[in-house]
């Protein structure tokens, strides 16, 4: 029994000896390897934005009225949808019957003097060619009568053509086709230039069977709108999953001095009715940068507190170059800046790096 117990402990200790330690020096570990370096490249890069865009009625008018009265019949409501033309309301002003035909008897007046003046000019004309019969300045004042009662007639001919066109502002009609989407007043109401409704119109009239996509360009990329491609493609919360597509009508080509971007509008067919009016859409659009410009990887710009720079590698030392970002797509950025063409970048700088690092 001793001599078994002594075997064990000897394997024991045999086990023991033959376990090595793990060497955990440096020489082991994975040595720090140089971040990649990569030349800088000239080029056109070409992305696609996703911007706000809102539809909007191709066209729209607030009908408001261009003379006082009392709304005597509505022919339309919220939602009716109507022709260019059509009736839509009717105003009554009694003292406009009134001037109306208080302008009616004076032309009546005025054509009497005419007709009077003008018969004696003729006779006394017709006179005169006998010779003592009618003195001369009979024949000039008679004409001058007639000439004076001419233009009397004619002026308050267009006193009543004035009349009656006040008259015809009673009869309100749409001025195009489209739908009413907003009314404001009922029979009986009193309206007109000097009786405004809280500012607000009427009626409102917008044109839906064809929309504007309203989209706003930021300054930077108002010069790279793709010019061989001038679609835009748009989806709207109001149909998930669906993209829709347009091409671009006209641009305002002017900056808004708000948003310092430029408005343009597609024309989108609506005859179906699948959009309304004041839906928000993002709309995609592909721009290309115009000129060459420089290409990096995004990875080798780094973002400060101050500006944006990239680390270039010159004689074996680092140095900071200040850039201005464009366009970007799939991992590479165009950058503008003080370049000869010829650098070389660190591709994946870190926060430890310092301007004049030996690399």
């Amino acid at each position: 029994m001793k001599n078994i117990v002594v075997i064990m402990v000897v394997l024991v200790l045999a086990g023991c000896g033959s376990h090595k330690p793990v060497d955990l020096s440096e020489k082991n570990s994975e040595k720090n390897v140089p971040n990649e370096t990569v030349k800088i490249e000239k080029g056109t890069l070409g992305t696609v934005i996703k911007l706000p865009g809102e539809l909007k009625p191709f066209q729209k008018v607030d009908i408001y009225p261009k003379v006082n009265g009392f709304v005597k019949e509505m022919n339309v409501d919220r939602g009716s949808i109507v022709h260019e033309g059509q009736l839509l309301m009717t105003l009554e002003a009694p003292e406009l019957d009134q001037q109306f035909q208080a302008a009616q008897s004076k032309l009546l007046q005025a054509q009497e003097s005419l007709n009077a003046s003008k018969d004696r000019y003729l006779r006394l004309s017709a006179a005169g060619k006998t010779p003592g019969a009618v003195s001369d300045l009979d024949i000039i004042n008679a004409r001058s009568k007639f000439q004076a009662d001419s233009a009397f007639e004619r002026s308050e001919e267009a006193n009543v053509s004035a009349v009656q066109t006040m008259r015809n502002y009673l009869v309100v009609k749409a001025p195009f086709e489209g739908v009413i989407t907003e009314r404001n007043i009922h029979p009986g109401t009193l309206t007109g230039p000097n009786f405004k409704l809280d500012n607000k119109p009427l009626l409102v009239l917008e044109e839906n069977k064809k929309l504007r996509l309203e989209v706003f360009i930021p300054e930077e990329f108002t010069e790279k709108i793709d010019k061989n491609d001038k679609q835009i493609a748009f989806t709207t919360a109001a149909w998930p999953g669906k993209t829709f597509t347009a091409n671009i009508s006209r641009s305002s080509n002017s900056l808004y001095d708000n948003f310092r971007s430029e408005a343009i509008e597609a024309d989108v067919p609506n005859s179906d009715n699948t959009f309304k009016p004041g839906m928000y859409v993002e709309a995609s659009l592909k721009v290309t940068s115009q000129i060459s410009s420089y290409l990096v990887p995004a990875s080798a710009i780094v973002t400060s507190t101050e500006n944006k720079y990239v680390i270039a590698v010159i004689n074996g030392k680092t140095q900071f170059m200040k850039v201005k970002e464009g366009v970007s797509s799939n991992g590479i950025t165009e950058i503008y800046g003080d370049f000869t063409g010829n650098e070389v970048l660190v591709k994946k700088p870190n926060g430890e790096m310092k301007e004049g690092d030996a690399y």
